[in-house]
């Protein structure tokens, strides 16, 4: 049965109702016309809760807006949701992707993330090139994606929103690494459900990481929201040391937007279920609203924790991730790299959910907490041991 208005109706009554689904909920295609953004298609999802969120095909199928009842929960930065022609990759030393960074979630990868980086190339078997050079956070988020379906699906009563497409990242004498990408969407709920899988379609032995870089924006977050997640250990924190207590700010709670912040990064070991799940949340009490992330963890072993305070560009990153926070170079050294023979693949199935009022923020606490019970300083001194990633081909 769909969930609307505060009764359940079947298919039958939805159809009653009015002439068309779309008067409720529904998927839509449309193209963005001005700025840095025009030509950018674009999904529209609504599923009736006051649940809205947008989907960018020609930047990955990445999610831009996020809202419900007209509050945002995704980020927007200054950059804006540029068109992927004026992207320019490899541009200021590699920190160019931080002019098309924008968005609730903005993907990672699809051969490396984090920070810059060169590799050797010779599983690319070709003498002419060295080495690989990578920006930061890899090429995927700027590649459109081949639409390959949207719409509606019945399944009896129940009514799923959904679209699907191919992010395709290749080089000649290159990798040729496909994202597969769907999201769906049940009508009357809060959930958005990501499943990805990632596919070497080339004939080379190819390195893949991934990681979310899932960007959680006011009034989600704001002054004394919280930072919710099941962590057995603090693992690292990208200003521990002189500087751990410089800015005042914690991993638990956070301040109102700030100048002349500098990002903060953590890196938290985190309890799952039996079942392999784990989450992560930020709330915002006052309001009563909050937004929540939950992986398997044998697909992201890894959960950051990102701080961009900064007034103007303020937000804070929901971060899973497939390797440790030093990146590249560490997992190679350390065998932790992920290698893709053809046709091998990797699959991702991620729950976004929106907590809407006070139960639905105490539920999913008890969900965090009943798995492991947070660190009650906001200094956690790290351990910086960095589990092995074992099983990796």
């Amino acid at each position: 049965m769909v969930a609307l208005y505060g009764r359940t109706m079947s298919r039958r009554d939805v159809a009653a109702h009015a002439g068309s689904l779309g008067q409720f909920a529904g998927v839509r295609l449309m193209t963005l016309g001005d700025g840095v953004e025009r030509g950018i298609r674009m999904l529209e999802f609504r599923t009736g809760t006051g649940l809205r969120f947008t989907v960018l095909v020609d930047r990955a199928l990445d999610i831009a807006d996020c809202e419900l009842n007209g509050k945002a929960i995704g980020w927007h930065s200054p950059a804006g949701f540029r068109h992927p022609g004026l992207h320019e990759y490899e541009g200021e030393g590699g920190l160019a992707w931080l002019r098309s960074f924008s968005g609730l979630l903005v993907t990672c990868g699809l051969d490396h993330i984090l920070f810059m980086d060169e590799e050797p190339a010779g599983h690319f078997v070709y003498g002419p090139r060295k080495t690989v050079s990578h920006s930061i956070h890899g090429r995927v988020s700027t590649i459109p994606a081949r639409l390959t379906g949207y719409g509606e699906r019945w399944d009896d009563d129940e009514c799923w929103l959904w679209c699907e497409g191919i992010v395709q990242q290749a080089a000649v004498f290159g990798e040729d690494l496909h994202l597969v990408r769907r999201i769906e969407v049940k009508v009357g709920t809060n959930e958005i459900h990501l499943h990805d899988r990632v596919v070497n379609h080339g004939f080379y032995r190819t390195p893949h990481m991934y990681c979310y870089h899932i960007n959680v924006g006011h009034p989600v977050l704001a002054e004394g929201s919280r930072y919710l997640a099941p962590i057995t250990d603090v693992v690292w924190a990208g200003h521990a040391g002189e500087a751990y207590r410089k800015q005042g700010v914690g991993y638990r709670t956070m301040p109102a937007p700030q100048a002349n912040f500098h990002e903060q990064v953590w890196q938290h070991e985190l309890a799952a279920t039996g079942a392999g799940q784990s989450s992560v949340a930020l709330v915002n009490d006052a309001l009563g609203l909050g937004f929540e992330v939950e992986v398997r963890k044998d697909q992201f072993p890894c959960m950051f924790e990102w701080q961009n305070l900064q007034a103007g560009q303020y937000a804070l990153g929901l971060e899973p991730s497939t390797n440790h926070v030093l990146g590249h170079v560490y997992a190679r050294e350390h065998g932790e790299l992920i290698w893709l023979e053809h046709g091998d693949e990797r699959a991702y199935d991620s729950t976004f959910r929106i907590l809407d009022g006070q139960d639905a923020i105490a539920a999913a606490e008890r969900r965090i907490t009943d798995l492991a019970k947070q660190p009650d300083e906001d200094y956690p001194e790290p351990s910086n041991q960095h589990r092995p990633l074992r099983g990796r081909p």
